[in-house]
């Protein structure tokens, strides 16, 4: 079994954290305080500190694509990542990377998406059919 990992990063509005959050991504909130929120996400801790968020520059290469660096996200399994698409697309994110399929019929394929929560903090979300492919090379 798996352990959470905690990450603490920062956001600029607390209620727009919220909305994204809690109602975009379905995480339930945990503790908070006027300058913070703790949310489950999808089985993490992630907490979301009032402050200005880290600088990022669309520098990383993913075979032919370029993506946002520094990022953060999660790996699923593929049914709950296609779930999570399409909440995504019904809520009218605006994606940096659309949900698509990448390393097809390689070792790791994987589907993906990028996008940003509202304070411009880059996410990835990954889903693999099985999850021993997270690892294969």
């Amino acid at each position: 079994m798996l352990t959470p990992f905690h990450l603490a990063i920062h956001v600029t509005d607390l209620e727009a954290a919220r909305a994204f959050y809690g109602g975009v991504l379905g995480c339930a909130e945990g503790r908070s305080a006027p300058t913070w929120v703790d949310f489950d996400f999808f089985g993490h801790q992630l907490s979301l500190h009032l402050g200005s968020p880290f600088p990022t520059a669309t520098t990383g290469r993913v075979g032919d694509k370029m993506v946002p660096m520094p990022h953060f996200g999660l790996v699923l399994h593929l049914p709950d990542w296609q779930r999570l698409a399409e909440r995504m697309l019904a809520a009218g994110v605006e994606f940096v990377l659309e949900p698509q399929v990448r390393f097809e019929g390689q070792p790791g394929e994987q589907w993906t998406m990028f996008f940003r929560d509202p304070a411009g903090n880059p996410i990835e979300v990954k889903g693999f059919p099985r999850m021993e492919g997270v690892f294969a090379h």
